[in-house]
């Protein structure tokens, strides 16, 4: 599981092209979306952090990976 920070979330929308630019590369990703939080989590996938985080920023959504919680 990956999270990133989204900070230009803030609608429905969004999440709802976030969510299809992570399973437009990895279709498998579960892709959990907290627009109050500006956090995306990515689970199942087999694409790599680093491109997930690519996929996102094309679309137009800087992320920024978050470290995961002990």
């Amino acid at each position: 599981m990956v999270r990133f920070k989204v900070d230009r979330m803030g609608c429905g929308g969004c999440a709802e092209s976030v969510t299809c630019a992570v399973q437009a590369i990895d279709p498998g990703a579960h892709v959990e979306v907290d627009l109050d939080a500006k956090r995306v989590t990515v689970s199942n996938a087999s694409a790599p952090a680093e491109r997930i985080a690519r996929v996102l920023v094309a679309a137009g959504y800087p992320a920024e990976p978050m470290l995961a919680a002990a």
